[in-house]
């Protein structure tokens, strides 16, 4: 709003400072900020509203240490989250952009669905919740939306762009003399691109098109991009509400992650640094740093309470929006074959949780009695049943998600 608001301005009158509103750096680095003053200065009100209205977590008793005692503690807090991302967007992002447009839907979307699990489980006193097919549904018309918009939009596009030689003239100050020298120039091609290519390490310009799956063929390159979409939303959002088990371990793991998508929105978008990586020149997503910066703000004053002992849970309005932004936003600057090693402890906490399932139900049937894999999942109640103190198991997965945010960005270097 206002990049729009002072954009108006210079066209009327030339107003000192203002020009600073065109540059993506300052009004991220403003996201970042107001989204950690929004969540430190209402976030006590918040809380202090949820306690009156009695909207307190049900735990249920499973064993673990120290659990029962944070039975009442408020829940729903991803509407803090949700307040902080979507305030300093409105305020300092194009609005104009399809990229902020679609992580604004996503961001909606995933947390009226979380929103209404947590209502369910608070005011209905249904402990399972909203059922898991509804929520299905919606992550599977998230897909669509996404992947339709991606395939379809006109304003979704790459450019190539190449490094080529070329002579320029240069002065010798001392003897005056034209001096004859190589330098390099971007070029970038005529055409814009429609395609279904994405990025993934060790191939050749570590980029991937789909429609080498199904021979070339331009519509079903579209469909079975549309299916990837609906299942990387799917398995992200899910995952990242598996890991939201512990004070703090939801938003501590996701920050990196964020971090490093914004940064990956930020390169991906600048025709120089796409050029001197050799990544994608994805034109208009370097936007998606200003969102990025305002999730990352919010996660960052969310932890504040959310980090033992926890005094509010984000709840599934938090941790579903928080996967389907991350989930968005990689599907967005095609780097969503990089989610697996980006989002490893998502991952890892999914595949806990399929593995104990399985293994149960399979040894159940073969020798009448269920057996189990891990002494309960998800993996980080796993480490809680082995006397691991949830703020240790907390701190060591989020120095796991730093490791793997790094390795992400070395990836791009790999050929």
């Amino acid at each position: 709003m206002l990049y729009h608001f002072f954009d108006y301005l210079n066209s009327i009158i030339d107003l000192p400072g203002s020009g600073m509103m065109r540059y993506i750096s300052f009004r991220s680095v403003a996201a970042v900020v107001t989204a950690l003053l929004i969540v430190i200065f209402c976030g006590k009100s918040i809380i202090r509203a949820l306690q009156r209205h009695q909207i307190g977590e049900d735990i249920r008793d499973l064993g673990l240490e120290g659990q029962l005692a944070k039975k009442g503690t408020p829940t729903m807090g991803g509407i803090i989250i949700l307040l902080a991302i979507v305030v300093p967007v409105l305020l300092f992002a194009r609005l104009d952009n399809i990229y902020t447009i679609l992580l604004l839907v996503a961001t909606l979307w995933c947390g009226v669905i979380g929103f209404l699990d947590d209502y369910i489980k608070v005011f209905r006193h249904n402990k399972e919740g909203l059922q898991g097919k509804f929520k299905i549904v919606g992550q599977v018309g998230l897909g669509l939306i996404v992947g339709t918009v991606m395939c379809f939009s006109e304003d979704i596009v790459i450019r190539e762009h190449t490094t080529v030689p070329v002579e320029q003239s240069i002065i010798d100050e001392k003897t005056g003399e034209t001096i004859i020298t190589s330098a390099q120039q971007i070029r970038l091609s005529e055409d814009v691109i429609k395609t279904t290519k994405t990025t993934i390490p060790f191939l050749k310009d570590n980029e991937l098109d789909y429609s080498w799956f199904v021979g070339g063929n331009e519509l079903l390159s579209w469909v079975l991009y549309v299916l990837v979409a609906i299942f990387v939303i799917t398995a992200v959002s899910n995952g990242a509400n598996l890991t939201d088990g512990l004070d703090g371990l939801l938003t501590g793991v996701s920050i990196p992650i964020v971090g490093v998508l914004a940064v990956l929105a930020y390169l991906s978008g600048n025709i120089i640094y796409a050029d001197y990586l050799n990544i994608m020149y994805i034109p208009n997503s370097g936007e998606l740093m200003v969102f990025g910066a305002a999730m990352l703000g919010a996660l960052i004053g969310f932890l504040w309470y959310n980090s033992f002992p926890a005094q509010i849970f984000m709840g599934d309005t938090g941790s579903l929006a928080v996967g389907g932004i991350i989930a968005v936003m990689a599907l967005c600057i095609r780097k969503e074959l990089l989610l697996p090693l980006l989002c490893g402890v998502f991952l890892v906490e999914a595949v806990s949780v399929m593995v104990q399932r399985g293994y149960f139900k399979y040894t159940k049937r073969k020798y009448v009695e269920g057996r189990r894999v891990f002494l309960m999942s998800p993996i980080h109640h796993h480490y809680q049943k082995k006397g691991i103190f949830e703020t240790k198991i907390m701190i060591r997965f989020m120095i796991v998600s730093i490791i793997l945010a790094a390795l992400t960005l070395v990836t791009l270097k790999i050929r």
